[in-house]
């Protein structure tokens, strides 16, 4: 009875992301007003099944976007996260925090194409991903069938420029994965 839960819930994620997905973002070229609520929509349906599919995970990734760093440090990050200082200026420290206790792989993509090819080469179980709603819903569709929770940023600069995110909500989106909520 679990393998056919975790079938119908992994096909009706498949129909969420492949087919309701696109049809959507037909609607919000359309209605450009309402393409970003579409993105959230998309993100949180999927974030609710990927946690109803459950099964195993172990591995876990989280992805964050090149813009989650200052853009006044002096050092760069998007080669190696663990060039970061830990000045507690960005969520970048915390975020390192967080995959340090956990023993998580964690990196920064500066776009999709880097997204994939880390996702590939990390092969982990699912992703926490942190982006923009636009960068997140097409990344989560990108990844399909791989688990995916996304974390949407906040933009208070505007788009890709020293944004920010709930570090809460990242441990929270592990955990949960983890079943340790």
């Amino acid at each position: 009875m679990k393998g056919m839960r975790f079938m119908l819930v992994k096909g009706m994620r498949g129909f969420v992301l492949k087919v309701l997905y696109p049809f959507l973002m037909f609607l919000g070229a359309i209605k450009k007003d309402k393409k970003e609520w579409f993105q959230r929509s998309i993100i949180s349906l999927n974030n609710r099944l990927v946690v109803a599919e459950g099964g195993n995970v172990k591995k876990i990734l989280i992805l964050l976007p090149h813009c989650i760093q200052i853009n006044k440090c002096d050092v760069r990050i998007t080669n190696s996260i663990y060039n970061c200082k830990r000045c507690g200026k960005c969520a970048v420290k915390d975020l390192i925090g967080i995959a340090e206790r956990n023993n998580m792989s964690i990196h920064i993509a500066t776009g999709g194409t880097l997204a994939r090819k880390i996702v590939f080469d990390v092969r982990p179980d699912a992703v926490v991903a942190v982006a923009c709603e636009r960068d997140l819903s097409s990344g989560i569709v990108d990844a399909y069938p791989m688990r995916v929770i996304g974390v949407h940023n906040e933009r208070p600069n505007g788009p890709c420029f020293d944004t920010v995110v709930d570090v809460n909500k990242v441990e929270l989106a592990i955990n949960t994965l983890l079943r340790k909520t």
